[in-house]
């Protein structure tokens, strides 16, 4: 127990080690055309290094914010409105969604076309139906990943209610920073650092994965190159599947910034009390006489 906690406080003070490090020395791992920094940011990405040094900035802003209490609403407003912003943003890939699939009827069915072209500014991409058809999913992924802030600021999230309604205010916020520290936060902290190395797995050859020792993925670096994933499920489909892998990064990174998000306006709602509940929400509305209907859509 001793040696464990031992081990965590001198993690804590590495990883601000490691930011310093990293932030004066940006070409050992921003500078893709060597090797060795591409592989330092491959491993660093998923690594008790990195959680660590997100960690030692969340005490840093946490500790910010408990000793200036505006300082933490703001930090609560920008993430909120970024999650805002991405997520009104990503809404439109339904549209898109919906307009490709219209094209896709048409001109297969109605036309018999094989090929559609695009060519925006001149510059021609010319693909198949079939890859257009298998695409949707992309725009579907796009909505699914990078709306979910989105709709939990917004509280369209699907919640199993057993107890939470009948509590009172305070045990609510107690129950909600429990919820995002003990639960969105770990599980979003795990499920970068497996699907980190599950995207790159698909860029680059020889593969990687989380087990490998910064060594041995430096002695492997002499031998690395690029390797996109292009193969699609049939031979002229959608064949950009790596793009859902990314998306896969940006959902847990998004899941994981409201939930700090999320922790810092419990605890202010905590603090303050009942009248600070939904203080500075940005929640969408229909407008002046659709009350009725808000929340239903």
């Amino acid at each position: 127990m001793i040696d464990a906690l031992i081990w965590f406080v001198s993690q804590v003070g590495l990883g601000f080690w490691h930011i310093a490090y990293a932030v004066s020395h940006p070409e050992l791992w921003l500078n893709w055309s060597d090797k060795e920094a591409l592989i330092r940011f491959i491993y660093y990405g998923g690594s008790t290094e990195f959680f660590f040094a997100v960690f030692d900035i969340f005490l840093l802003v946490t500790l910010a914010g408990l000793l200036f209490r505006p300082f933490m609403w703001g930090c609560v407003r920008v993430l909120e409105g970024f999650a805002n912003v991405v997520g009104r943003t990503a809404a439109w890939a339904g549209l898109i969604m919906v307009g490709q699939q219209i094209l896709v009827v048409f001109l297969q069915s109605i036309f018999r076309l094989g090929e559609i072209t695009i060519s925006p500014l001149g510059i021609g991409f010319t693909q198949s139906v079939g890859w257009y058809a298998e695409g949707l999913k992309l725009w579907n992924a796009a909505v699914v990943a990078l709306c979910v802030a989105y709709a939990f600021v917004q509280g369209s999230h699907v919640r199993v209610d057993l107890v939470y309604a009948a509590i009172g205010h305070r045990a609510k916020r107690a129950v909600d920073m429990f919820g995002a520290l003990f639960f969105m936060i770990p599980v979003a902290v795990l499920t970068w650092m497996y699907s980190w190395f599950f995207l790159w797995r698909h860029l680059i050859t020889p593969k990687v994965s989380a087990s490998d020792q910064l060594e041995m993925m430096l002695r492997k670096s002499r031998i690395v190159k690029w390797n996109v994933e292009t193969i699609g499920f049939s031979p002229d489909g959608f064949n950009a599947y790596f793009l859902f892998k990314i998306l896969i990064l940006c959902f847990v990174a998004l899941v994981f910034i409201q939930a700090v998000a999320f922790f810092y306006r419990s605890f202010l709602e905590f603090v303050e009390g009942e009248e600070s509940a939904g203080k500075y929400l940005d929640i969408d509305t229909l407008g002046a006489g659709e009350e009725a209907y808000e929340g239903t859509h």
